[in-house]
């Protein structure tokens, strides 16, 4: 079995050094950036570098920021519960423990969807998710710290995971909410204002990268960056992830009647990237060779142990974290998907553009600076 590992030199910055690099200019001590009066952190979701470039005339200003070593590393999963948390504490997913997009809980075997599921599993953001975010260490050192996204994410589970410490504020156009997020760091001296803009990913789950109505999003999002920043604010724009458009012809079912479901507890991830949970953990070698057989060409196959032991959570992975991660880890190669079959929700394999694996597309995103941090 080959895995097929990131096409990214291990030197490459990660996005677990954003938050560190933010703070950092507020008080004067990064090596990155230079000292500013407030930052900003903007993410625009599922905006690879890839992506980016390769539309660079729909997103003048995006692009125009971007130099060829204006790209970080996203973590793995690359996927926007696991890669958010990153952004935001600062910590690969084997330390914060979000490790996927969907994962069963070791005490109840319960799937929790680790986006919006956490009331439902009865899971306790704050017991499952317990490094420090950027925003309670701003706090720390006394700064203003603001969130800004749409309404519907004021009270969920993944923000009190994600947003601790931040007063949040809501807006429903992308303009709207840059707009209020500048004001934030203008009015308020020193501080750290995280402004989300999930435009281009809500369109190309739906739509497809290569899609029109992902264009639209794209300059959309685009046309809410400002033309000019408030007098010492800097802002940071990047991404928790890239997307692939995953065609119909690269979808692999599992059927309920597949010799894959034998000895399966519960299929879990996403299509992109499977965590795949065991009835007898014990057989997790002899299931990997099962899997890699059906699989091949379409996905690799990795044990648990392999997948921690090769870092791909992270060179440091929590008890807590390693129980979470699949008997079995699953990420897609190519262009291809994995959909369990015997699911009951099928909605997944109605998503054309998706993320989660180890492909450049999904790895590389952008980092660009504007205001008092452009060069």
């Amino acid at each position: 079995m080959s895995l097929m590992l990131p096409a990214i030199p291990p030197s490459s910055r990660s996005i677990t050094g954003v938050a560190h690099d933010l703070l950092g200019a507020l008080t004067g001590s990064a090596a990155e950036l230079p000292p500013v009066r407030s930052a900003v952190l903007a993410v625009v979701d599922g905006l690879g570098a890839t992506q980016l470039r390769s539309h660079a005339g729909h997103a003048r200003r995006l692009a125009g920021a971007m130099t060829k070593k204006d790209v970080l590393s996203s973590v793995f999963p690359s996927t926007t519960a696991a890669a958010l948390t990153s952004l935001l504490t600062g910590a690969d997913p084997g330390r914060h423990g979000l490790v996927g997009y969907q994962v069963r809980d070791p005490r109840s075997g319960a799937l929790v969807n680790q986006l919006s599921g956490w009331e439902q599993a009865g899971a306790d953001p704050a017991v499952w998710q317990t490094e420090p975010t950027v925003f309670e260490r701003a706090i720390a050192l006394g700064r203003p710290a603001f969130a800004v996204g749409l309404p519907e994410y004021a009270h969920s589970g993944f923000s009190a995971a994600t947003l601790r410490g931040a007063d949040f504020r809501s807006a429903r156009s992308a303009a709207d909410r840059m707009a209020m997020a500048l004001s934030l760091a203008e009015e308020h001296e020193g501080a750290l204002v995280y402004c989300y803009l999930p435009e281009a990913d809500k369109a190309g789950h739906k739509h497809g990268v290569a899609s029109a109505e992902w264009v639209a999003a794209l300059e959309d999002v685009d046309a809410a960056m400002p033309a000019a920043l408030p007098a010492g604010v800097g802002m940071l724009v990047t991404a928790d992830h890239g997307m692939v458009d995953v065609p119909a012809t690269r979808h692999l079912i599992i059927d309920e009647d597949s010799p894959l479901q034998q000895g399966v507890a519960a299929i879990a991830g996403e299509p992109r990237m499977l965590h795949v949970y065991l009835e007898e953990a014990a057989r997790a070698d002899d299931a990997a060779a099962e899997w890699r057989r059906e699989t091949e060409g379409a996905a690799d196959v990795l044990t648990r142990d392999e997948a921690v032991r090769g870092g791909l959570f992270g060179a440091a992975v929590t008890e807590a974290a390693a129980s979470r991660v699949g008997d079995l880890v699953v990420p897609a190669r190519g262009l291809w998907a994995l959909y369990d079959g015997a699911a009951e929700d099928q909605r997944a394999q109605g998503m054309i553009g998706q993320h989660g694996s180890l492909s450049p597309e999904e790895l590389r995103v952008p980092l660009l600076r504007f205001g008092a941090f452009a060069r």
